[in-house]
């Protein structure tokens, strides 16, 4: 079980990060100063988060105190979907640059391989009607990922990846790439495992990182399509951390961990904090793991069911989401 994995860039990612879009601004200076202290030294970010100049101005006033520089930690970020044409990727990763008040990131992604249509750099999510307009003239990520290289070479990013894409996706960008990804971000918890996507990116020397590791609890029922229950609160959890005398949610990310997966759990609570790094003081049994491989549900377990939370994605040739059976 390792603390870092490598890309295959060459540098080092942490195995546990914190995930910085739930941060508001009177929280975010302090919440970073507890994760440092608890020994976090991956940030999560990106920029329709709508706080990364909140983070930058935090880390800023942290490291002119001494004790930590730029070069300790290691920050995540995203290109928003309405950067998804090759003429605004490097337009979106400067704009991430000047909020986070550095000179690179350590890793840029995809945020999503469906674009949204354009109307200028502000509108991360424009809509007509209430609901997001999608851009239909983007119909092939692959020129998006040659713009992606390039910051590579200019020394604004170190390495590069994707989030929310399908192996079939992967598969295309592999064939064709100059570098190939060092990370694919997706959704994955105990309850919605996708072995076969992992299995894929493992092949291919891409590691995964896993937002929502917990089953993302407290978020709105609006973004839980599928009623996902709560993972924490699952019985064969409570007995493994009983067991163990550890809190429900470490039992699950050292599960992740253990599955060489990158962890990017939420939280503002100094417990919490503290408990979701608090991982690697004890070991999950053979049968602790079988138990918790067995709580995999499938696309039942998704929480974040794209095709509902973006009507009309199905009809998009970049959609990564599988459609649901016809009866």
């Amino acid at each position: 079980m390792k603390k870092v994995y490598h890309l295959n860039c060459g540098i080092s990612i942490p195995s546990v990060g914190l995930g910085c879009g739930a941060i508001k601004k009177e929280e975010m200076e302090t919440t970073l100063r507890i994760a440092l202290s608890e020994g976090y030294r991956l940030f999560d970010c990106a920029l329709l988060y709508g706080n990364e100049a909140w983070v930058g101005e935090a880390l800023e006033n942290i490291f002119m105190e001494g004790e930590y520089s730029r070069k300790d930690i290691f920050i995540t970020s995203k290109l928003p979907m309405i950067g998804n044409h090759p003429d605004r990727v490097e337009i979106f990763l400067k704009k991430t640059l000047k909020n986070l008040r550095t000179s690179y990131v350590d890793l840029y992604l995809i945020h999503f391989p469906v674009g949204f249509q354009y109307e200028d750099e502000e509108t991360y999510f424009p809509k007509k009607d209430g609901q997001i307009l999608l851009d239909f003239q983007q119909d092939d990520i692959l020129p998006v990922w040659e713009a992606m290289e390039k910051q590579v070479l200019q020394g604004r990013v170190k390495a590069i990846g994707v989030s929310n894409f399908s192996v079939d996706q992967l598969e295309r960008i592999l064939a064709t790439c100059e570098i190939p990804p060092a990370n694919l971000q997706v959704e994955v918890h105990a309850y919605f495992q996708q072995k076969e996507l992992r299995v894929f990116c493992e092949d291919n020397g891409i590691v995964v990182s896993a937002y929502a590791p917990l089953g993302s609890p407290g978020r709105r029922e609006a973004f839980k399509p599928n009623g996902v229950p709560e993972l924490m609160t699952d019985p064969m959890v409570e007995t493994i951390a009983k067991r163990h005398g550890k809190a429900t949610s470490q039992i699950l990310l050292r599960f992740l961990i253990d599955e060489k997966i990158v962890v990017l759990p939420k939280s503002v609570s100094q417990k919490r904090l503290r408990d979701n790094i608090q991982l690697f003081d004890f070991d999950l049994t053979v049968d602790d793991i079988e138990n918790l491989r067995d709580l995999d549900a499938g696309e039942r377990g998704r929480s974040f069911d794209y095709l509902k939370i973006f009507p009309g994605l199905e009809k998009h040739p970049e959609n990564p989401m599988p459609l649901p059976a016809e009866e």
